[in-house]
């Protein structure tokens, strides 16, 4: 059974790191990805403060579909280079942005987000598995600390995901 221990969240990367190690320990083992992306969906949104949205949206081939996630029903599909998430799945770049109303193209799943931190997951092959999702209703959330702690903690889940496939 895995058990999950308060974090201090004060420290940003040695927060990312604890979250890391205990996502590691969560998806050591199990061989479906639906299972460790809704796993690693509800272990990240818990552990997180101020974040309204946290998830997976999956490459079907041709978009990207919503996955496992904690938050209010989302946009179900959404076009490579389109919004936050489309971007970063076509550039395969971390997109931060401080404030998705001035982001161009925006998609507003929800009206109380204000901020969001979207990082492109991909095979060690390079084809695209989807993106990691994370939005806050607070304006400026996210810093390079977060994107680099966000990035750490996708690289768990893609290795995960790699000793499976």
């Amino acid at each position: 059974m895995f058990t999950s221990s308060p974090m201090a969240t004060g420290d940003k990367p040695s927060f990312y790191a604890e979250l890391s190690m205990q996502a590691r320990s969560l998806l050591a083992g199990e061989r479906d990805l639906i299972a460790k992306a809704a796993n690693f969906a509800a272990l990240t949104f818990g552990a997180l403060p101020d974040v309204n949205w946290a998830g997976f949206y999956l490459f079907d081939g041709t978009e990207l579909v919503v996955g496992p996630f904690q938050g209010k029903p989302a946009c179900v599909r959404i076009p490579l280079g389109r919004g936050v998430c489309g971007t970063a799945a076509l550039h395969r770049e971390t997109q931060l942005v401080e404030d998705v109303h001035a982001f161009p193209g925006h998609i507003a799943c929800d009206a109380a987000s204000r901020s969001e931190l979207v990082v492109p997951l991909a095979y060690a092959d390079g084809s695209l598995l989807g993106v990691w999702d994370v939005d806050s209703p607070l304006p400026a959330r996210f810093d390079d600390a977060d994107r680099a702690g966000m990035e750490a903690l996708c690289e768990t889940f893609m290795r995960a995901v790699e000793d499976r496939r």
